[in-house]
């Protein structure tokens, strides 16, 4: 659709959105609603202005609705066209809002933003009840669904069939009583989210743990201390120093942090921020949204969430999850059990017989210990894994190797916050293909952990070519020194990257069809599989660089830095394992079995004990109280999905190690087989055309994590 100038006047803006100061009423174009005259149609944020977000939500919402009437309306038989096609395009003003709000509101929500967001979410429920539940509408849909889909062809039919059966999972065919009902929930569901959205942060961020005595932050390295003094400084000053705490359970400065008691604190201070312990307490929230979750699974004829959910996902089914996530454990076990008391046995030469391994001493002896034994420490390797050589010298050199890119910063492209990078990406045959944004520094405004999405998603139809952006949360050095990395902050940023490359290299007709649109148990696929490039000799060996001298690391240094990446890696596999059974736990309940607020913790404890992975040495990378990916976003009864992809991921590796990893011919089959694909086809038969392979096979997973 052709989509108009609108002028809208900046006091009326303001007016509509909260009780900002009166601004002087001057006629602007909304720079939201009109096309961007920038490159690949970029988003201006020099132009954009706070007030001018809910101004474009209501105009773009008619609009989706005025298309939506047309396609009703029109008397002519349904077809794909005038139909689904139709229904594709019908939001397209309004997703290009929502893409650049929505990527604010993540990573720098400002409290003028969060305002904004509290009066926008309900709209968007709202205009999606109309849609889901709108019978002319569906019908229009069911009736190209049951007479043209075995006549349509590729992405219009398998378009066509995403639609329908989206409607379906919706509840369109639901009776009258239901569906009110049905509309009802989304409702509530969406104002619970918005409230996680803004409670689970601000737990987060007032989790910070204060230091008085830099002498208390013995065993951190002098870069590691500049950065609490640094954090402090920026979360307010009430003391010199400040932990920051992540999103996950563990923290990494653990590792190196001699004072035991700080060391509790800062465990404790995780594990509690939100847990009512405090005044954060996000259990009455996670607890209403799971019972309403159950009661929509009810109301479309499932037994539970989890069943309605992985109906539509490669897994199919609960039981078919739980039997792939049992057979792991019983692996898995009995080798926790004895890295626990490696750990343990090795803390007692130095502290004696009676010492007792706690939860925040884990990291801190595994340390030692593979100090000792493999002699080397995460300050050994830091220097050479600066953030910008391992994204130029790592992610680009590896992206171009393998599918032939290359990549331009474009200093020119207005970006949403001074830290971020934008690259102009460029196909094998010079054709500018995308536009990537690099977010990677942490900031009391953006949520915890890492993630990638689009600010504009492939579609032919659209003539639109992606706009794909990282984001992370990695610490920033001081002015004037390198910001430098983990392993495991490396490794994410080439898992995230594999997202990115995900959507860069769509080459889809449709919209609701390209880049990452596939079921989230092979979305994260591509991205596990991208963390291998990180290892492969020749990548690593070019971005492994001292930040100062340039020079690769020493071969002993680089033979003992890998080796140490599968020392005692257990706990990685076993806290992810109780986090994916926790969300399952969870959503394997019907509405009447959803425990209190009160009782969440005891639940959370005693699923995990049935489980086989009650054990206090690893806990789960999430609990509840804190588990965004479950109770914030879109991995409801799907955070298996990471151990399942990992398992697709070891075997597309296998397939590039036989026929050379970094072999282009390799990268573009990958490419034309798999990432160009998005939702086109089915995800089983993809796998199969690239691997030669029927089914995944497991059995490599546990070697591949070292096990």
């Amino acid at each position: 659709m052709k989509l108009t100038k609108t002028l809208m006047t900046i006091g009326i803006a303001s007016a509509m959105t909260m009780q900002f100061a009166a601004c002087q009423q001057t006629e602007r174009e909304n720079p939201l609603l009109v096309e961007s005259q920038l490159p690949f149609g970029a988003p201006d944020f020099s132009k954009i202005q706070t007030t001018d977000y809910l101004p474009a939500f209501e105009v773009a919402i008619q609009a989706q609705r005025d298309n939506i009437a047309k396609i009703v309306e029109n008397t002519d038989s349904a077809t794909f066209e005038n139909t689904i096609l139709a229904y594709d395009e019908s939001g397209r003003l309004l997703d290009r809002v929502s893409r650049v709000f929505f990527a604010l509101t993540e990573a720098d929500k400002t409290p003028e933003l969060g305002e904004i967001e509290k009066q926008v979410q309900p709209k968007l429920t709202e205009l999606q009840n109309e849609i889901s539940f709108n019978k002319q509408l569906f019908e229009r849909i069911r009736q190209v669904y049951d007479r043209d889909h075995d006549t349509l062809t590729g992405e219009e039919q398998k378009l066509t069939e995403e639609v329908y059966k989206s409607f379906v999972r919706h509840g369109a065919l639901l009776d009258d009583e239901k569906m009110a009902r049905m509309k009802e929930i989304n409702m509530k569901i969406s104002e619970l989210q918005q409230k996680w959205g803004d409670d689970l942060p601000a737990a987060t961020n007032d989790a910070v743990v204060w230091v008085e005595n830099k002498e208390d932050l013995a065993g951190l390295s002098e870069a590691d201390i500049a950065q609490c003094a640094k954090d402090a400084e920026t979360r307010g000053g009430k003391a010199p120093y400040a932990i920051v705490i992540v999103n996950t359970t563990q923290q990494a400065i653990l590792t190196n942090l001699d004072n035991r008691d700080l060391r509790k604190r800062v465990f404790e201070a995780s594990i509690h921020r939100a847990d009512g312990t405090n005044k954060h307490n996000t259990f009455p929230i996670a607890v209403e949204i799971a019972k309403l979750r159950a009661e929509q699974a009810e109301l479309m004829g499932y037994p539970t969430y989890a069943a309605y959910s992985l109906s539509n996902t490669m897994a199919g089914t609960p039981e078919n999850v739980y039997a792939f996530l049992k057979n792991l454990i019983k692996e898995y076990s009995p080798k926790a059990d004895a890295e626990t008391k490696a750990i343990e046995a090795f803390a007692r030469e130095s502290e004696g017989a009676d010492f007792e391994l706690q939860p925040y001493d884990r990291f801190y002896y595994s340390a030692k210990m593979k100090k000792q034994l493999l002699n080397i420490s995460d300050d050994e390797v830091k220097p050479y894994f600066n953030i910008d050589s391992v994204l130029i010298n790592g992610i680009f050199y590896a992206a171009n190797r393998v599918y032939g890119l290359s990549f331009k910063q474009r200093e020119d492209i207005p970006v949403y916050h001074p830290d971020m990078k934008v690259f102009e990406v460029i196909d094998k045959d010079g054709t500018p293909m995308a536009l990537f944004y690099c977010d990677y520094f942490r900031r009391p405004t953006k949520r915890g952990g890492a993630w990638m999405d689009a600010l504009a998603k492939q579609s032919r139809q659209r003539n639109q070519q992606p706009i794909i952006f990282n984001v992370c949360n990695d610490a920033k050095a001081p002015d004037g020194q390198p910001s430098l990395l983990t392993w495991d902050e490396v490794s994410t940023l080439f898992h995230e990257f594999g997202h990115a490359l995900h959507g860069m290299l769509s080459n889809c007709q449709y919209n609701g069809l390209s880049g990452t649109s596939v079921a989230r148990d092979f979305v994260e696929m591509p991205s596990q599989f991208n963390e291998s490039f990180a290892v492969i000799p020749e990548v690593f060996d070019h971005f492994a660089r001292h930040c100062e001298t340039g020079e690769p690391m020493p071969a002993d240094l680089k033979d003992r830095m890998l080796q140490s990446i599968s020392f005692q890696t257990a706990y990685a596999l076993g806290e992810n394992l109780a986090a994916t059974c926790l969300d399952l736990a969870w959503h394997m309940l019907s509405s009447n079995q959803i425990p209190t607020a009160e009782e969440a913790a005891t639940f959370e404890r005693e699923a995990l004990r049935q489980i086989g992975l009650l054990n206090p040495q690893i806990p789960p990378r999430y609990s509840t109280s804190y588990f965004n990916h479950v109770f914030g976003g879109g991995y409801a009864a799907g955070y298996y999905s990471y151990l399942w992809t990992e398992v697709l991921a070891v075997n597309i590796a296998d397939v590039f190690a036989a026929k050379g990893a970094l072999k282009p011919e390799t990268g573009q089959e990958f490419r034309d087989k798999i990432l160009s694909r998005g939702n086109t086809g089915d995800l089983m038969q993809m796998f199969t055309d690239f691997t030669g392979m029927k089914q995944p096979d497991a059995s490599g997973l546990l070697k591949a994590r070292g096990l």
